[in-house]
């Protein structure tokens, strides 16, 4: 039997009588929040397979502590907690949690873009702080969604999802991917009553957008695609929106750009320099934050709870390539 070491109790819990029937399970006595690397020297060294979580390091020292580790089963849906290496020269497998993120952040980015365009947080917080404006004819104005332009930058799986519900609100969909999508993503989105979709250059996306949106994974070739030059193409009007990850927007150019005008606001939920926020971004009405909170609803978590114990049986039935290539048709 196989013997299996989880990060978090919570990421157990679902099909975790399957777990224990197929697996010796190893949960961490201490407790998630006082989980660390050290700790987990001695169990690493029983597991066949260890299951991460996207806020906790998978580190080189950790892997090599671990002679029968065959299977990094991460909890999330990016690698970036992950030594890659290091599992690539031990031959250990790893697998994420993709599917589950998709409509959870896609829901998070489309409210970001709603909040900062109707001014919903700031006019919350000027309630409370007894400073709103009292209602009037040209008081408490706001912008409306309805027949705007939204860019999408990255029209994978979360791009799609957010385009779904752009267009169910009356927007224009463009986006930019590193290739146009292929007919049979487009005859999909159809499906949806996205029906007018058009490819563009970024330049084009930034100078037509209304709202750009980022929705692409990172890579070091993509590191600051906002920069000051880009938001400079933006127009003076466009809102800029960040669900994806920190290091895609060169906040200092961001801060000088929403200074001095050059675009109407932003709303992001990930941070150049995270946990640490531009001091500068939390002074800003303008500026709409969440706590990195895209994928994180209950609904969310089970799945890729579910997803974590899918992955973990298909590797025991030596199915993974089979799944994935299930899951890429």
């Amino acid at each position: 039997m196989h013997t299996c070491i989880f990060f978090c109790t919570f990421a157990a819990k679902s099909n975790f009588l399957i777990m224990q029937i197929a697996f010796t399970t190893l949960l961490p006595a201490e407790g998630f929040a006082r989980l660390s690397e050290h700790t987990l020297y001695v169990p690493l060294q029983e597991a066949d397979v260890l299951v991460s979580t996207f806020d906790k390091p998978v580190t080189r020292e950790m892997i090599m502590s671990a002679p029968h580790l065959q299977l990094v089963a991460n909890f999330g849906v990016g690698f970036n907690n992950i030594d890659l290496d290091a599992c690539r020269e031990r031959g250990i497998r790893v697998t994420n949690t993709p599917n589950p993120v998709i409509e959870p952040t896609a829901e998070l980015a489309f409210a970001l873009m709603h909040d900062v365009a109707r001014r919903t947080a700031e006019f919350d917080r000027k309630l409370r702080e007894g400073k709103a404006e009292p209602f009037g004819v040209m008081n408490n104005l706001s912008h409306s969604l309805y027949g705007k332009t939204l860019g999408i930058i990255g029209m994978g799986r979360i791009g799609q999802a957010l385009a779904r519900r752009a267009v169910a609100s009356g927007m224009r969909v463009v986006y930019h991917n590193r290739k146009p999508l292929d007919h049979r993503i487009l005859d999909a989105l159809k499906g949806y009553g996205v029906l007018d979709i058009g490819y563009r250059t970024k330049e084009e996306l930034l100078q037509e957008a209304d709202f750009v949106s980022l929705n692409l994974p990172y890579t070091p070739e993509v590191k600051h695609i906002i920069d000051g030059k880009a938001l400079r193409m933006m127009k003076p009007t466009a809102y800029l929106i960040n669900t994806a990850r920190g290091a895609h927007v060169d906040e200092q150019a961001l801060v000088k750009a929403l200074k001095e005008g050059e675009i109407a606001g932003a709303a992001m939920d990930v941070y150049e320099h995270e946990p640490q926020i531009t001091p500068e971004l939390l002074e800003m009405d303008n500026v709409v934050l969440s706590p990195h909170t895209g994928t994180g609803t209950w609904e969310g978590r089970i799945a890729m709870c579910e997803n974590v114990c899918d992955n973990i049986l298909a590797w025991q039935k030596n199915e993974i390539d089979k799944m994935i290539q299930e899951e890429l048709a």
